[in-house]
C-alpha cells in the first residue's frame, strides 16, 4: 500500500438510525503501510449498507441495503466519494451480504430474513441487469424437530475458484454449492449438512481449495475439501481455545498471510481466535484468544501484516500488528473513531 494514492482505501459498511445504528453511509478509510486507519469520510449516504462488493476491474461498489431490502451500485467519484450507478434492485428480508463474481458475470445478494439467495447479472458498465432467485432451501434437518418449520436464513456467498458459488444458511445448518446458468442464475449443484443448531454464516476458501466456515450459534469452524467434484466436511471443531460463554455468536473468519492461520471473530465475549491452518488444511487448532479491542466484533481483515477488526457497538475499528511466524498479534496498534461499522472491504 503507498500512502497517498486512491487504491489503500477500506470501505466501511455500516448501520445507520434505520437499522439501530450511528453512521450515515459508506465510510471511507485510508490504510498507511504503519498499519494507520485515517478517517476520510462518508463517500456515499445510504441507510444501513450493512455489507460491501466491489467490482474486479471497475470503479464499482455494490451494497446490500439491509433495512430496505434493496441492492444499490455505486460509482466512484474524486478521491474517496461514490454516487449511486442506476437504479437499486429489489433484493429480499435482510439482505445482509453481496458478492462479486471474479469474472464480473454477476453479483450474488443473501438474506437472512427470508432465506432468499438472488443473483444479479452484470452489464459491461457494471450495472445490474436480471434478476434470478435461487431455489430455496430445504431444512435437511425438519424431521428433528417435527411442528413449526425452521426459518431459512442465507448469509453470505462464497466465489469459489472452479467458478461454483458456495453459500451459507445459518437457518437450515447447510452450504449449498451452485452453478451459474447465464440468463437463468444459480442451479442447485449439490449441498453440504452441517450439524444442526451450528448456524454456519461466513466462509473463507483456503490457496489449496478447502473452505473454511464459521458457525454462528455453535461458536465452531469447519473445514470442507472438494472430492471429486463436490465438498465434504473433513473437520469440526472450536473457534476459540477458550470455547463459547452465553450469549457469544461467531462472526466473520478470514485467512492471514500465506494461509497459515485463520482469525475467527466472537461477538459477546469480544475476541478474536487465532487458528493455525493445519494438517495440510484440513484442520484449524485454536492457539490463543486475544481481546478484540471493542465492542462487538462485526467484521475484520487481514491486510499484509496488520488486522483491523470492526467494532459495531463500540464505534471503532482497532488494528493489531501480526506476528508472521506465529500469527499471533501485538497490542492494540492504533484505534480509528467511527460509527457503527459492519464491513472492511478493500477499494481494489
Amino acid at each position: 500500500m503507498t500512502s497517498g494514492t486512491g487504491n489503500n482505501i477500506l470501505w466501511i459498511g455500516t448501520y445507520t438510525p434505520d437499522g439501530g445504528g450511528r453512521a450515515g453511509g459508506i465510510g471511507a478509510v485510508r490504510a498507511h503501510q504503519d498499519g494507520r486507519l485515517e478517517w476520510l469520510g462518508t463517500a456515499a449516504k445510504a441507510q444501513s449498507p450493512s455489507f460491501l462488493a466491489v467490482h474486479p476491474t471497475l470503479p464499482v461498489v455494490y451494497a446490500a441495503a439491509e433495512q430496505r431490502r434493496k441492492v444499490q451500485a455505486y460509482r466512484r467519484t474524486g478521491d474517496f466519494g461514490l454516487e449511486p450507478h442506476g437504479e437499486p434492485q429489489q433484493a429480499g428480508d435482510a439482505t445482509c451480504h453481496v458478492a462479486v463474481d471474479p469474472g464480473a458475470r454477476f453479483l450474488t445478494a443473501t438474506c437472512w430474513g427470508d432465506g432468499q439467495v438472488l443473483l444479479y447479472e452484470l452489464d459491461a458498465d457494471g450495472g445490474m441487469t436480471g434478476r434470478f432467485p435461487a431455489a430455496p432451501s430445504v431444512d435437511p434437518h425438519a424431521s428433528l424437530a417435527p411442528g413449526e418449520p425452521r426459518q431459512s436464513r442465507a448469509h453470505a456467498s462464497l466465489m469459489l475458484q472452479d467458478g461454483r458459488v458456495m453459500t451459507t444458511d445459518l437457518g437450515h445448518d447447510v452450504l449449498r454449492i451452485w452453478n451459474y446458468v447465464p440468463g437463468t442464475g444459480l442451479l442447485a449443484d449439490h449441498e453440504v449438512v452441517l450439524p444442526s443448531g451450528s448456524g454456519p454464516r461466513h466462509l473463507v476458501e483456503h490457496p489449496n481449495g478447502n473452505v473454511f466456515v464459521v458457525s454462528e450459534y455453535s461458536v465452531e469452524v469447519f473445514v470442507v475439501r472438494p472430492e471429486a467434484g463436490t465438498y465434504e466436511l473433513v473437520f469440526r471443531g472450536p473457534a476459540t481455545v477458550g470455547g463459547s460463554q452465553d450469549g457469544d455468536s461467531a462472526a466473520e473468519i478470514c485467512l492471514g498471510p500465506h494461509g497459515k492461520f485463520a482469525y475467527a471473530g466472537v461477538r459477546g465475549s469480544n475476541i478474536i481466535g487465532v487458528l493455525e491452518v493445519a494438517a495440510n488444511g484440513t484442520e484449524l487448532l485454536p492457539v490463543k484468544d486475544f481481546d478484540s479491542g471493542g465492542n462487538w466484533p462485526r467484521h475484520h481483515l487481514v491486510q499484509g501484516n496488520w488486522l483491523h477488526v470492526a467494532h459495531e457497538r463500540s464505534d471503532n475499528i482497532a488494528t493489531f500488528a501480526l506476528d508472521p511466524a506465529t500469527g499471533l498479534p501485538g497490542p492494540v496498534l492504533h484505534n480509528l473513531r467511527t460509527p457503527s461499522p459492519t464491513a472492511l472491504i478493500p477499494a481494489a
